[in-house]
């Protein structure tokens, strides 16, 4: 397997990637779901973040700092981080982002490593639903320093429209703030995985299909 298939049973293993019917927030009946909180154990997290890695060096990112929008992308951009060194030495900063800024101590909005100009910055996150995350931390990067965001990556890529645009959330941070996302997988990954048998939910693989067909933005 590549290390794609491999995320998507590891995904599977964990209990993050589930099938059945689900109302999401947009109100759409989905037939998968992710819930990144079964992600509960040390190991877990030390393989997520080498998928992580993965993504980013496939990519071509040529990263200095991973940052990790609080709170749910601290654990991750750390792990990843951490991954980066450990498979391929690339010792890149790590820093997130505190939701009210510290007036005491040493104070500032950011723990870690501290934005400077022309750093290359790449944004950790779980999943991207509606970009609303950032349309909220690009404002508080650039505001530090003049970074260079080179890049976003997410685990899944549900390649679906938004409620009020014909364009996937991944397509219109793109088109917003000229930053790449990039996803470890997407749903036709998951699709794939399971009628290749490296995952359970044949029987879900029609409804699959139609809700892909249904809600799916048009891939430029």
């Amino acid at each position: 397997m590549n290390y794609k298939q491999e995320f998507i049973k590891f995904m599977s293993d964990c209990g993050v990637l589930t099938f059945g019917e689900f109302t999401l927030k947009s109100g759409r009946k989905a037939p998968y779901f992710m819930n990144a909180g079964n992600y509960r154990t040390g190991m877990q997290l030390k393989r997520l973040g080498g998928f992580y890695a993965d993504c980013i060096m496939e990519n071509k990112l040529d990263v200095q700092c991973l940052f990790g929008p609080a709170y749910k992308g601290i654990p991750l951009a750390a792990a990843a981080a951490v991954a980066l060194a450990e498979k391929y030495g690339v010792d890149a900063g790590f820093c997130f982002d505190r939701k009210e800024i510290k007036d005491h101590g040493e104070g500032g909005m950011f723990v870690g490593k501290q934005p400077v100009d022309g750093e290359r910055v790449v944004i950790i996150e779980d999943v991207m639903t509606s970009g609303k995350a950032v349309s909220e931390v690009v404002p508080k990067l650039r505001s530090a320093a003049d970074v260079d965001i080179i890049g976003m990556i997410i685990t899944v890529d549900r390649m679906e429209k938004a409620l009020d645009s014909e364009l996937s959330a991944v397509q219109q941070v793109y088109e917003t703030y000229g930053i790449r996302v990039c996803s470890i997988v997407n749903m036709d990954d998951i699709i794939a995985a399971i009628e290749d048998g490296i995952i359970p939910g044949a029987e879900y693989l029609k409804k699959m299909k139609e809700y892909r067909s249904l809600y799916g933005a048009v891939q430029k």
